[in-house]
C-alpha cells in the first residue's frame, strides 16, 4: 500500500511566551522568557513560587461569561489555538468533508483545575455532595477535542492521546498515520495543559521535579547547564493542521512542512527517572529515523526534550551523539523549554511548531540562560546556546518524552 503525504497547512499558538502564532515566533527568537511569580493563587507556603503562565489572556475576548463557565482552562486553551490554527490553514469549513476531518488531541493531564476547585469545595461544605454539573464533562482531559469538532462540526476521529509530557506528540504521530493511511483528509491536532494550579504546583514539588530558584525565576529553566535545578511548570495550547498533500494542493493551500514520519519507544524503566544510558530515547529517534526513511545525516535541527532536570538533560544528549555519531556536532540542538518551561501534554505540540519555524524562518531558536558547563555534557555538541542562530534548516526533529517511560519523535521536513 502506497502511504500518502501528510503536510503542515496551519498552525495556531497560545504560550507564555506569545498568545499566538506570530507572537510565539518572535518570542522564541529573541530568547524570552515566560517564567514569572504565580498571580493565581498565593504561593506563600509553596517551595517553588513562579511558573511560566500565560500573559494578558483574557476568556472573555474568546468566550462569553457563560461559555466560559463551562470550559476549563485547557479546553479553552485548545479551541483558542485550534481556531487558530484552522484560520491559519485558510480552510473552507462550507465546503470540506466534514465525515474525513478529525481532530486528536493531547492532554497529559486535563481539567486539574475543574478538579482541585470541586474537591476544595466538597471539604469545606457539611459532607453533602454539592457538585457542578458541568464538574464532569469540564474536567475530563477529551472533553478539548469534543468542543473542537462539536464547534465546527467534524466528524472524523475523535479523541485525547494521554501519556503524560509525551501526549501532543503522540497526538500529531496519530493523526499523521490516519493520514496516511486515507482515513482521513485533514486531522485538527496538537495539545493544551493548564496545571499551573495548587494541585499541579504542590504536587510536582512534592516529586522534587520543580526547580526552586525563587531569587530568579526568569532565569529558572535552564537546560544544559551544570546549575539546572528542576523544569518550570507552564501551560498554554499548540495546534496544527494536518492534511493530505494532495488535498491540500488541490485547493491551494500554503504549506508549512511535511510531516516526514515519527517513532515511538518506551524506556521500561522507571515512573519518572529516565533511564540513564538513554536506551528509549536512541530507540525512539532510531525508529523515527527509520519511519521516515531518512538517515542520521539528514537532519540539522533538534529540538530536544531538554526540560533542565539533573538527569534528563545529559541522558537525552548522550542519546543523541550515540544515534548521529560525528554528525553530532552538525546540528543544531536547542532546547525551547528554557523559554516557554515545561506544558506538560502540550510540550510536543508547540515544540513541534517551534521546530516548523525554525525550517519556515531557518533560524533556530536559543536555549537561553545558559551560564555554567556541565562537564558531563559533550562540550562539542552545538546547543544554539544563549541566542539565536541562522543556518539552513531542511529536516528538524522534535523529541518529546513522558512520565511512564513513554517516548515520541517526530520529523519535519521542507516541501520538495
Amino acid at each position: 500500500m502506497q502511504l500518502k503525504r501528510v503536510v503542515v497547512t496551519g498552525m495556531g499558538a497560545l504560550t507564555p511566551i506569545g498568545n499566538n502564532l506570530e507572537a510565539y515566533w518572535e518570542g522564541l527568537r529573541n530568547g524570552k522568557s515566560g517564567s514569572a511569580p504565580i498571580t493565581y493563587f498565593d504561593t506563600e507556603k509553596f517551595k517553588t513560587k513562579f511558573a511560566c503562565e500565560l500573559k494578558g489572556y483574557d476568556p472573555g475576548d474568546f468566550f462569553d461569561r457563560k461559555e466560559a463557565r463551562k470550559l476549563d482552562r485547557f479546553a479553552q486553551y485548545a479551541l483558542v489555538s485550534s481556531d487558530e490554527a484552522i484560520a491559519d490553514a485558510g480552510l473552507d469549513l462550507e465546503s470540506v468533508d466534514k465525515f474525513r476531518v478529525g481532530v486528536v488531541w493531547g492532554a497529559g493531564i486535563g481539567g486539574l483545575e475543574t478538579f482541585q476547585n470541586e474537591m476544595i469545595g466538597y471539604a469545606q461544605g457539611d459532607g453533602t455532595p454539592r457538585f457542578n454539573p458541568f464538574f464532569i464533562p469540564k474536567m475530563i482531559a477529551d472533553i478539548a477535542p469534543g468542543n473542537i469538532s462539536i464547534k465546527h462540526g467534524f466528524m472524523g476521529p475523535n479523541y485525547t492521546t494521554v501519556s503524560a509530557c509525551a501526549s501532543s506528540a503522540n497526538a500529531l504521530i496519530d493523526a499523521l498515520n490516519y493520514i496516511r493511511l486515507g482515513h482521513c483528509d485533514v486531522i485538527v491536532t496538537g495539545g493544551s495543559e493548564a496545571a499551573v494550579t495548587i494541585a499541579g504546583m504542590g504536587g510536582f514539588n512534592a516529586m522534587h521535579a520543580l526547580s526552586t530558584r525563587n531569587d530568579s525565576p526568569e532565569t529558572a529553566s535552564r537546560p544544559f547547564d551544570a546549575t539546572r535545578d528542576g523544569f518550570v511548570l507552564g501551560e498554554g495550547a499548540g495546534a496544527l493542521i494536518l492534511e493530505e498533500y494532495e488535498h491540500a494542493k488541490a485547493r491551494g493551500a500554503k504549506i508549512y512542512a511535511e510531516v516526514a514520519g515519527g517513532g515511538l519507544s518506551s524506556d521500561a524503566y522507571h515512573m519518572t527517572a529516565p533511564h540513564p544510558d538513554g536506551i528509549g530515547v536512541v530507540k525512539v529517534m532510531e525508529n523515527c529515523l527509520e519511519n521516515a526513511g531518512m538517515k542520521p545525516e539528514d537532519i540539522d535541527a533538534i529540538n530536544t526534550h531538554g526540560t533542565s532536570t539533573p538527569l534528563g538533560d545529559v541522558a537525552e544528549l548522550k542519546a543523541i551523539s550515540r544515534v548521529f555519531g560525528k554528525h553530532a556536532t552538525n546540528i543544531n540542538i536547542n532546547s525551547t523549554k528554557s523559554m516557554t518551561g515545561h506544558l506538560l501534554g502540550a510540550a510536543g505540540a508547540i515544540e513541534a511548531i517551534a521546530s516548523i519555524l525554525a525550517m519556515h524562518h531557518n533560524v533556530v531558536p536559543p536555549t537561553i540562560n545558559h551560564s555554567v558547563v556541565d562537564e558531563e555534557i559533550d562540550s562539542s555538541l552545538n546547543l544554539t546556546l544563549n541566542k539565536a542562530q541562522e543556518r539552513e534548516v531542511n529536516v528538524a526533529m522534535s523529541n518529546t518524552f513522558g512520565f511512564g517511560g513513554h517516548n515520541a519523535c517526530i520529523l519535519f521536513k521542507k516541501i520538495g
